[in-house]
């Protein structure tokens, strides 16, 4: 085998990794980069899968190695991609009267009210709201699987403090989903109704997030990972909906739980 050293590149060389860097940020093939990539396979296997938690799960697994505010501007617009898919798909189950009169209005407002807070509240501050959310929502989610308690009716001032409070979650970081979820666990919507009215919640929001990212300056430079990532969006969910039929759903969500669990907690409280 010839030896390397003393090499010295082409100009052919350097025009080579010259498109490489056009097509795909160098920084994506360093490791955290790269983890994130995996994560997002996972959330959105997972969200083809379950219908849920195709940011929740990226972003909680991807904090663990890669700041929040880096995330959020490649995360965000992905998300559009398939809520918007799933929004058309599913339109003729959307509850329109629990959309427009009850959920938007107030997550819109809390939206923009947690992203305003999130350079008031600091990295790390935000960081272990984030990590005690998710230990709350994973812990939450893991008794009701084993516990099956049914939902308990609640009053009307109850779920809109509730909502409100989604928003400033899905503002701060993106992830009003469990709170959003423990708030409408009283109303009275079918499955169908309820899946299907979330998924445009979240294309609605997220599209909103895409907005400010794009006018306080973050959106831009995250385009080459959005474009990078996109590829693996779609082989999450052909994966998902291939494994929707040939594996036990709940045990999944049982075992994505207590990563999720473990993640927060590792958030929550660094070492």
């Amino acid at each position: 085998m010839a030896s390397l050293a003393g090499y010295v590149p082409t100009a052919n060389d350097t025009k080579i990794r010259e498109r490489i860097g056009t097509i795909m940020p160098a920084e994506l093939l360093t490791l955290p980069w790269l983890l994130l990539g995996l994560f997002i396979l996972i959330a959105y296997t997972t969200e083809a899968m379950t219908g849920f938690g195709s940011i929740v799960i990226a972003l909680s697994l991807g904090a663990l190695v890669l700041p929040l505010d880096a995330m959020l501007p490649v995360l965000v617009p992905l998300n559009i991609f398939m809520s918007g898919y799933l929004s058309y798909k599913y339109r003729r189950h959307i509850d329109r009267q629990a959309l427009l009169r009850l959920i938007l209005p107030m997550m819109t407002v809390g939206t923009l009210i947690g992203y305003g807070l999130y350079p008031w509240l600091g990295d790390s501050i935000v960081e272990s709201l984030f990590g005690t959310l998710i230990v709350w929502f994973a812990a939450r989610q893991l008794w009701l699987e084993f516990h099956g308690i049914p939902a308990q009716v609640r009053s009307l001032l109850w779920t809109r403090a509730w909502i409100f409070a989604a928003g400033i979650t899905h503002g701060l970081f993106a992830s009003g989903g469990p709170l959003l979820v423990y708030a409408l666990s009283g109303v009275d919507l079918d499955k169908a109704r309820f899946r299907a009215t979330l998924i445009l919640v979240w294309f609605a929001l997220n599209s909103l997030l895409t907005v400010v990212f794009l006018l306080d300056g973050s959106l831009m430079p995250a385009l080459p990972r959005v474009a990078a990532y996109l590829p693996i969006v779609l082989v999450g969910v052909v994966l998902g909906e291939f494994l929707h039929h040939k594996v036990d759903e709940a045990g999944f969500r049982r075992v994505v739980f207590v990563v999720l669990l473990f993640a927060g907690a590792a958030l929550a409280w660094p070492g």
